[in-house]
């Protein structure tokens, strides 16, 4: 058995006067092991149990973490079955051991007993990662996710229920700390001695450690029960999703093992062109997106941040790697965007059409405010200008050279009080950042046309962009 979890029951010589009805044993290994990993904070609880037999009377048991991440104040002893019948009397901390623990254990019967061992530890750790395959038309897409579960714990878990945490847990301290902080000095006063400073931490890690057994349970996970299917589910709760792996996974110390946690086979892609400057720079780009939905084959758990690696299968049968890219949480319900770059068929231009000035205002003769535009202010009459209108018309001009529609959206942001004047469909993104739609055809080219008008000096009211809708016969340039 391994060093870590050789869970004993010690030699009667070794404390002739408490153990004197014991005869040596040793404890068979693990019948069943469940890991629950919370990833946010570096935080693994561990339930074990084990068949002990024991003896009539007082039943000293040892627990070792040497070498391992395991936060010693959270070990915790229960019994499954007969637990009326066994009761814990003390827990020591030998003072010439310091990674290691004995219970004493009064028992009113000689037999067996179920007991589960819980505690937390540090060093176990899971990262996702997805495979996307679009079809040649690039409509639909096999979506496949994976969990990688990496133990650097210290200790080997075989044959071990596995359970994935995709949310955040408060913790007082880090359990890693906890575990790499080393025992307190115990008196050498032999068996029993006293250590208030460690029940103190004890309190901490116990009552976490409670609390997270106690929504296990609530939850009707059943150690006892073997599962075979190979497949992930998704259990909701208030603040976090745990995603359960069936069946059960050796994962040495130092190991790392695959999983499949998902796999949506059709799920439907749309393709879009986007500008935006201040997220994908100053360059059209295209884009995949589907969404985290029960249409699209997903939709029942958020998706943990990951690595997503994108193909495209062709006609004859190969792939085509387009990009690989990180993504973010994704709750349920929410977009799948996947960016993959500038398309160099897509040829995308802005044109400065037409700049000019009006509304100029200044002071003239003592001070007074007049529009120097108006009719009768002689040119040797004008003062200094305070303010003024600036218009830019621009073509927002697109070339199509591929053989599909395509989409567009644009959003562009403006400093300032500012008018956007169009007659495309534009709405408003935030205070200062229009967006608009536009559609090319295979081989085609399109002009988005429009005006800003941009209020300088005295003329700046505010600090916002405003749209308007114009006609043809208003503005004959954005025709």
């Amino acid at each position: 058995m391994k060093r870590l979890l050789a869970f004993i029951l010690m030699l009667a010589v070794a404390y002739p006067a408490i153990a004197r009805n014991i005869d040596l044993s040793t404890v068979p290994t693990r019948d069943t092991v469940q890991l629950t990993i919370y990833n946010a904070e570096d935080l693994t609880l561990v339930r074990e149990t084990r068949i002990v037999t024991f003896k009539q009377g007082i039943n000293p048991l040892q627990f070792s973490w040497a070498n391992t991440l395991i936060d010693p104040t959270s070990v915790e002893l229960r019994f499954l079955t007969r637990p009326d019948e066994l009761t814990v009397l003390d827990t020591t901390y030998p003072h010439d051991k310091p990674q290691m623990l004995y219970w004493n254990v009064a028992s009113e019967f000689s037999g067996e007993a179920r007991v589960e061992i819980t505690y937390f530890t540090s060093g176990i750790t899971w990262r996702a990662d997805y495979t996307g395959i679009a079809d040649p038309d690039e409509k639909t897409m096999r979506l496949e996710g994976f969990v990688t579960v990496t133990n650097n714990s210290g200790e080997d878990y075989e044959d071990a229920q596995v359970r994935l945490v995709v949310g955040t847990i408060n913790l007082v301290e880090k359990i890693a700390q906890l575990a790499q902080r080393g025992m307190m000095q115990v008196p050498a006063a032999g068996y029993g001695g006293a250590l208030t400073g460690r029940r103190l931490d004890r309190s901490r890690s116990q009552r976490a450690l409670k609390s997270m057994v106690a929504e296990a349970d609530a939850m009707g996970f059943d150690m006892a029960v073997p599962m075979e299917a190979k497949q992930v589910i998704k259990e909701g709760l208030s603040e976090y999703f745990i995603f359960t792996i069936e069946g059960t996974e050796t994962v040495p110390n130092q190991w790392s093992k695959r999983m499949r946690s998902f796999d949506a086979a059709d799920a439907p892609i749309k393709v879009q062109y986007r500008y935006r400057a201040n997220e994908y720079g100053n360059q059209l780009v295209r884009m995949f997106l589907l969404t985290n939905d029960e249409e699209s084959s997903l939709g029942q758990s958020p998706l943990p941040d990951g690595v997503v690696r994108l193909f495209r299968r062709n006609d004859t049968g190969s792939l085509s790697y387009l990009t690989a890219q990180s993504i973010k949480y994704i709750p349920i319900g929410e977009k799948i965007e996947l960016n993959l770059g500038a398309d160099p068929n897509v040829v995308f231009e802005l044109i400065d059409l037409r700049v000019f000035r009006d509304n100029i205002w200044g002071t003239i003769g003592a001070k007074v405010r007049r529009q120097f535009d108006a009719p009768g202010i002689r040119i040797e009459d004008r003062g200094r200008v305070e303010g003024w209108d600036e218009h830019t018309v621009y073509a927002q001009r697109i070339r199509n050279y591929t053989d599909k529609p395509i989409d567009l959206e644009i959003r562009r942001a403006f400093g300032g009080d500012a008018t956007f004047i169009s007659q495309t469909d534009t709405k408003r993104h935030d205070f200062n950042t229009v967006q608009y739609t536009a559609q090319v055809a295979p081989g085609d080219s399109r002009d988005v046309v429009y005006e800003l008008l941009l209020r300088q000096g005295s003329n700046q009211k505010q600090n916002r962009i405003e749209i308007k809708n114009a006609r043809p016969a208003d503005v004959p340039w954005l025709d």
